[in-house]
C-alpha cells in the first residue's frame, strides 16, 4: 500500500500538486492521466525518491522493490540480452560471484553462489530475457548484438525490457509505448495484464490504457482524483460529474438571482426586512459551485484543398530502400522506424562494398481521392521507407513513382519536430513559408492553432514536445495539402491534442496515409489498412481488432527473413475453418501442456535432490569425476526445463488467445 497524506509538490516556484490524500492498494494497475505539465512525471520522481515533498507525507513500504525505465542508455559493448538480464540486480551479482568463485577455484563460494542463483530462478533468466526481447520486436539474431549498435528508439526498448526483467512489487512506466510499433504495444498489454505487482503507468494512448489499467488517477489543477475502472470508464464518470456540476451551478445561479431579486425589492420595507436579512445570510452561505470550463482548450482543422485529383499517387513494381548505408559511430543514436532495417541490410553487404539496401520489393500501391490508409507492421519493417518513397524523399531503386500534377503533399516525419529552427518563433517559421502575406493574417492563423498573442513570437527553444508538434502540424496545414502523409504524429501529443488531431483528420477532405501506434487515432480516421512486413506491402482485409486477433494467433516461433508472411485469416469462411481447426487442436494442446507440467515437476524434484548434494560440503571432498557428473546432470536438467518452459509458455499463450 502506498499512501499520500496532505501531499504537496513544487517544481521551482510552481505548485504542481497540493493537499493530495490518496491510497494506492497493492495489485492495482493505475493509469495516471492529465494534461502535459500537470505533474505526472514529477509524481513518479517523488515515488522514486528523486523529489522531496514540499508538504505532507508519502508512505511506502520500506523494502518495496521498485522498477522503472531508465531515461538514458549507455553505449555499451555488452550483448543486448546480457544488458536486459542486468535488470535483475541481485541475480547479476550472484552470477558475477559464481564466475569469480570459479576463476579462484573456491568450491565453497561456488556452492553458495550456486544456491543463491537457484533461489533467484537465475538459470532460466536468459530464456526469460529472450522472451522479453522477442515480445518487444527484437529478432533472435539481434540478441547478442552490442547495445551501442542499436539506434535510439531500439535502445529505449532495451531499457523497457530491462525494467520488465527486474523483480518488482511496484513498476513505474512513463509513456512506455512511445517508441513501440503496434505489434509490440499489443504484446506489452498482455504482459502487463499478467503483472502481479502494483503498476503505475503514464500514457497518452487511450486504447493501451483501456487494455491495461484497473484504476485511473486524474491530475488536474493541482488536485488528484481517483476513479475505479479504465480510461473509458474514467471519461464517462468525469463527464457525468461535470454534467451534474454544471446543472448544480445553473440551479445555484438561478437561486442566487431569485434571492438577490427579493433582497433588492424588499430590503427597504420594514415589514419584509427580517425576511430580506435571512435571504442575505442564505446567499452568503451558498457553496459557490463553479461553472464547468471547457476540457479541451482548442480545436483546429486542415483547410479544404484547392483541388483533389481522382488518381493522386501510384507506385508500380517499386523497390524501396537506400542507396548506401553510412557507417555507425559508437555512441550515436539514430531514431527512426527503419533504422533496424537499414542496419540489417547493411550487415548483409560484403565488406568494403556499398550498394542499394532494398527494404521493400514489388510494391504496388495506389492512392485515390478520399482514401484513408493506415500502415501496420513492426518497427524496422519499412513503414517509414514506404512513406518517404510516397513523398519522393527517397527515389525508387527500381520501378516507377507516378504523381498527379496537382498533388500537394503535407508530410509529417518522425524528425519533423526536431527540425524546427532553434531560436525562431512560430511567426518566423510561418513567415518563411508565406513571404509577403500580411502579418495579421499570419497571427490569426497561428491563433487558430493556439499560438495567440505574444505566444506567436516566443522562441521554440522553450516549447514542449507537444507544442513543437502542434506548430509542425500548423505549418503543414498552411499549405492546404490534398494528401497528408503522417509518420507517428502523436509521439509528443497529450490526450486532448490527440483528440483534436483525430477530429481534424476525420474532417479532412483530402487523402491520408497514417503511421501510428495509437489505435484510437487509427480507428477514428482510417478506412483501410495495409501491412508492411517481410519486405512486402500488402492490403490487410480487416480492422484493428482483426489485426490484434491475427497477431495473437501467430506462432511465437520466429520466421526466417526469407519466409513469406503468413496470410491473415480474414474471410468469414476462413475464420470458421480456423475456429474448427482450433477446436480440434485445443484438446491435443492441453494434453501436451499437462505432460510438460508433469515432466517439469519431476525435473524440479530431481534438481532439488541434486542441489542438496551440491550444497553439502562433503560432496566437494569426494571424487572430482562424481562432482563433474552431478554438475553435468544438473546442467542437462536445467536445459531441458528451460526448453519445456518456453514450449509451455507458447502453448499457454495460444490457448489464452
Amino acid at each position: 500500500m502506498i499512501a499520500f497524506r496532505h501531499f504537496a509538490l513544487r517544481r521551482g516556484s510552481r505548485l504542481l500538486l497540493s493537499d493530495i490524500d490518496l491510497v494506492i492498494q497493492g495489485g492495482w494497475r493505475l493509469g495516471v492521466v492529465g494534461r502535459n505539465g500537470c505533474g505526472k512525471s514529477s509524481l513518479f520522481a517523488a515515488l522514486q525518491g528523486q523529489l522531496e515533498a514540499d508538504a505532507g507525507e508519502l508512505d511506502m513500504p520500506a523494502k518495496l522493490r521498485l522498477a522503472s525505465v531508465a531515461q538514458e542508455t549507455p553505449a555499451l559493448p555488452d550483448p543486448a540480452i546480457d544488458y536486459v538480464m542486468g535488470g535483475d540486480v541481485e541475480l547479476a551479482a550472484a552470477l558475477r560471484d559464481e564466475l569469480d568463485a570459479q576463476a579462484r577455484g573456491d568450491t565453497e563460494a561456488m556452492a553458495r553462489a550456486h544456491h543463491r542463483i537457484e533461489e533467484l530462478h537465475g538459470y532460466d533468466a536468459r530464456a526469460r530475457a529472450g522472451r522479453l526481447l522477442h515480445g518487444l520486436g527484437f529478432s533472435p539474431d539481434t540478441h547478442e548484438r552490442a547495445v551501442r549498435e542499436f539506434s535510439g528508439g531500439w535502445r529505449v526498448r532495451l531499457n523497457l525490457a530491462r525494467a520488465l526483467m527486474a523483480p518488482s512489487e511496484l513498476l513505474l512506466l512513463d509513456e512506455p509505448t512511445n517508441h513501440l510499433d503496434l505489434d509490440a504495444v499489443l504484446w506489452l498489454e498482455e504482459w502487463l495484464r499478467r503483472y502481479q505487482g502494483t503498476l503505475l503507468v503514464i500514457s497518452h494512448d487511450r486504447e493501451f490504457l483501456d487494455g491495461v489499467i484497473t484504476h485511473t488517477l486524474h491530475l488536474n489543477e493541482g488536485r488528484a482524483k481517483l476513479y475505479a475502472g479504465n480510461y473509458s470508464a474514467f471519461e464517462r464518470q468525469r463527464s457525468e460529474q461535470l454534467r451534474l456540476q454544471q446543472i448544480a451551478h445553473e440551479r445555484e445561479q438561478a437561486e442566487r438571482a431569485h434571492l438577490q431579486s427579493f433582497i433588492d425589492r424588499f430590503k427597504a420595507k420594514a415589514s419584509k426586512a427580517k425576511q430580506a436579512q435571512s435571504r442575505v445570510k442564505r446567499l452568503e452561505k451558498m457553496a459557490g459551485t463553479e461553472a464547468v470550463r471547457a476540457e479541451r482548450p482548442f480545436r483546429f482543422e486542415f483547410a479544404v484543398p484547392d483541388r483533389v485529383p481522382d488518381s493522386m499517387l501510384q507506385l508500380e513494381d517499386v523497390e524501396a530502400g537506400y542507396l548506401s548505408q553510412p557507417l555507425a559511430v559508437e555512441g550515436s543514436a539514430t531514431v527512426g522506424d527503419d533504422a533496424a532495417a537499414r542496419e540489417e541490410n547493411a550487415s548483409r553487404q560484403p565488406t568494403g562494398q556499398a550498394g542499394p539496401n532494398v527494404i521493400l520489393r514489388e510494391v504496388r500501391f495506389r492512392l485515390e481521392a478520399g482514401e484513408r490508409i493506415g500502415l501496420l507492421g513492426p518497427n524496422g519493417a519499412g513503414k517509414s521507407t514506404l512513406v518517404k518513397t510516397l513523398v519522393g524523399e527517397l527515389a525508387p531503386l527500381a520501378g516507377e513513382r507516378k504523381a498527379h500534377k496537382d498533388l500537394k503533399i503535407g508530410y509529417f516525419a518522425q524528425h519533423t519536430v526536431e527540425s524546427l529552427r532553434e531560436g525562431a518563433s512560430p511567426f518566423d517559421h510561418l513567415q518563411d513559408k508565406a513571404a509577403g502575406v500580411a502579418a495579421q493574417a499570419l497571427r490569426d492563423f497561428l491563433g487558430s492553432w493556439n499560438f495567440a498573442g505574444d505566444r506567436a513570437f516566443e522562441s521554440v527553444d522553450g516549447f514542449s514536445g507537444g507544442e513543437r508538434a502542434r506548430l509542425a502540424l500548423a505549418l503543414i496545414a498552411w499549405d492546404k495539402p490534398n494528401l497528408l502523409l503522417l509518420d507517428e504524429p502523436t509521439n509528443h501529443l497529450d490526450l486532448d491534442m490527440r483528440e483534436a488531431l483525430a477530429d481534424a483528420l476525420a474532417d479532412f477532405d483530402g487523402a491520408l496515409v497514417l503511421v501510428s501506434h495509437d489505435r484510437h487515432l487509427l480507428g477514428m480516421v482510417c478506412d483501410s489498412f495495409w501491412r508492411v512486413a517481410d519486405g512486402r506491402v500488402d492490403p490487410f482485409d480487416g480492422d484493428l481488432d482483426d489485426y490484434a486477433r491475427w497477431l495473437r494467433s501467430r506462432s511465437n516461433a520466429p520466421r526466417k527473413n526469407s519466409e513469406a508472411p503468413a496470410a491473415p485469416v480474414e474471410s468469414a469462411a476462413e475464420r470458421r475453418r480456423a475456429a474448427a481447426a482450433q477446436r480440434e487442436n485445443e484438446k491435443a494442446t492441453r494434453q501436451r501442456v499437462k505432460k510438460i507440467e508433469t515432466r517439469v515437476a519431476a525435473i524440479d524434484q530431481d534438481l532439488t535432490t541434486l542441489e542438496q548434494k551440491l550444497a553439502d560440503p562433503e560432496t566437494y571432498h569426494g571424487s572430482t569425476a562424481e562432482l563433474m557428473k552431478l554438475g553435468q546432470r544438473q546442467a542437462e536438467l536445467r536445459k531441458e526445463k528451460e526448453t519445456l518452459e518456453a514450449e509451455w509458455l507458447a502453448l499457454y499463450e495460444l490457448l489464452e488467445a
